[in-house]
């Protein structure tokens, strides 16, 4: 497991702490050992374990388990509660909040996992929102562009030359995912009803949303470089420190 802690990934130190406004973020395989398998099940409360039992392919049902154990040793660390301990309740759109003992803490947190990899954001008295995807050429992007991208952001793509559109087209996805993440509505939000910068267009924002246009000014948008053929993108209400990386394009 690695941390992303100032401007690179690394092993995370034996102790961290986070400051009021701060972000930190955290990068964990999926794919272990059947003994660690085994540990971070053990950590999982009775309705994750439920919520595991639930996926058919035993693949999905590793990878959640690893994501939630992964999840309660990270958020134990910060706040020094057996990860086993900790409890979580969800918005109406199913974001984790941390409950029971822990509700009046400012930390916030949101997860995403791709095929192998997740990623955590963990942060400080700010809502943050995380999206990982893992950049699939075999996806209809156009045709998906089209449907659920506003008519700016789709006909950007469309300009791209061929060869660019694809990675773009996962930029853009997580960009706004990570957006809708952090209000905690997820893919309730609609997607044709907000814009966001289609790379190479520069500088990375949330250029607009006819829903609710103050959002313009109050969430900053971040790319991580995580892995190759990996885009991950994150959305922090502004005024809070950034995770600075160059964006991938």
């Amino acid at each position: 497991m690695l941390s992303f802690l100032g401007d690179s990934w690394c092993d995370p130190p034996a102790r961290v702490s986070l400051n009021p406004g701060e972000l930190q973020v955290w990068r964990g395989a999926l794919d272990v050992s059947e003994p660690a398998r085994c540990a971070l099940w053990r950590l999982l409360s009775p309705m994750e374990r439920a919520r595991a039992d639930r996926f058919v392919l035993p693949l999905h049902r590793n990878r959640f388990t690893v994501a939630r154990g992964l999840l309660r040793t990270i958020l134990a660390r910060y706040t020094g509660a057996p990860a086993q301990e900790l409890e979580f309740e969800y918005g109406e759109f199913e974001k984790p909040l941390l409950a029971g003992a822990f509700r009046t803490r400012d930390t916030r947190f949101n997860l995403s996992h791709s095929h192998e990899l997740a990623l955590f954001a963990i942060a400080r008295g700010r809502e943050v929102g995380i999206d990982l995807e893992r950049i699939r050429p075999d996806v209809k992007h156009r045709s998906i562009a089209e449907r659920y991208f506003c008519s700016a952001e789709a006909e950007a793509l469309r300009r791209l030359p061929r060869s660019s559109q694809c990675a773009a087209f996962f930029a853009v996805w997580t960009r706004k995912e990570a957006y809708v993440k952090a209000r905690g509505e997820g893919l309730s939000y609609p997607f044709d009803r907000f814009r966001v910068s289609v790379p190479p267009e520069r500088p990375l924002a949330l250029l607009s949303n006819e829903l609710d246009p103050r959002d313009v000014s109050r969430w900053g948008l971040t790319d991580l470089c995580v892995a190759p053929g990996y885009r991950a993108t994150i959305a922090l209400e502004q005024a809070a420190a950034t995770v600075e990386l160059d964006p991938v394009v």
